[in-house]
């Protein structure tokens, strides 16, 4: 990938909608695919009383609209100014209770995994049925739009495509957690019929190596559940 290419895919610029200052990519075809798109607030004059207590609007209580689900509630139920780092606002937002929760959730995601993911790690890489492994270096893109795969080859697998994430396991160690040993993708190729079958595989001889390869198998993990409620919205 030429560095003029890549460089399209990561520019961003600053925004204002309503809810706040965002800093959103340049171009959209290149967005996050983790991203949820700003709602629709209910209108003002649909909104008599707060949309959690039923308190009613007046000239002391004031109305206020969630910036993650675009609801109606009293300041008491929407008081909590929270980071939402998937609608891409720069500072933290006013949300209900409800949504603040979830968005503290995602917070970690953000913080921690997301940084392990652009970070990469180094497994053992099968492609469809072959039965010679490859090792490659796996890692986000910076836009978080690609899984690259960089190795003797290089490969590019659109995060969008990929329809099953597994991770795989074997034993369970006393007092423990079933152990990680790789992980299995399906995804499609634009272009081509059926599904492609990928499969990542820790290496086992480098302990420095195998705790990052498994912490980057977490994290993909948590990444797909996000990509899926994306797609759920």
């Amino acid at each position: 990938m030429s560095s003029e290419v890549s460089a399209r895919r990561d520019a961003k610029k600053l925004v204002r909608s309503p809810s706040g200052l965002r800093m959103v990519p340049e171009h959209r075809a290149f967005g996050s695919p983790f991203g949820l798109e700003e709602p629709q607030w209910v209108p003002d004059k649909e909104c008599r009383r707060c949309m959690q207590c039923d308190a009613k609007f007046d000239f002391l209580t004031r109305k206020h609209h969630c910036r993650r689900c675009g609801k109606c509630f009293c300041d008491r139920c929407c008081s909590q100014k929270v980071p939402l780092r998937r609608m891409c606002f720069v500072d933290p937002v006013r949300q209900c209770a409800e949504c603040a929760l979830v968005s503290l959730k995602e917070a970690e995601f953000y913080d921690k995994q997301l940084k392990v993911l652009l970070s990469g790690a180094t497994f053992l890489v099968t492609f469809g049925n072959s039965e010679k492994p490859e090792t490659m270096t796996c890692r986000l893109s910076n836009n978080q739009r690609y899984l690259f795969l960089d190795g003797d080859s290089h490969y590019e697998i659109e995060i969008v495509h990929i329809s099953t994430v597994q991770i795989l396991t074997e034993g369970f160690p006393p007092g423990g957690n079933a152990r990680a040993t790789g992980m299995f993708l399906q995804y499609t190729v634009p272009g081509t019929e059926g599904v492609t079958q990928l499969k990542l595989t820790v290496v086992e001889d480098v302990t420095v190596g195998r705790r990052q390869a498994v912490a980057w198998l977490v994290a993909m993990h948590k990444a797909a559940k996000l990509l899926y409620e994306s797609r759920d919205q």
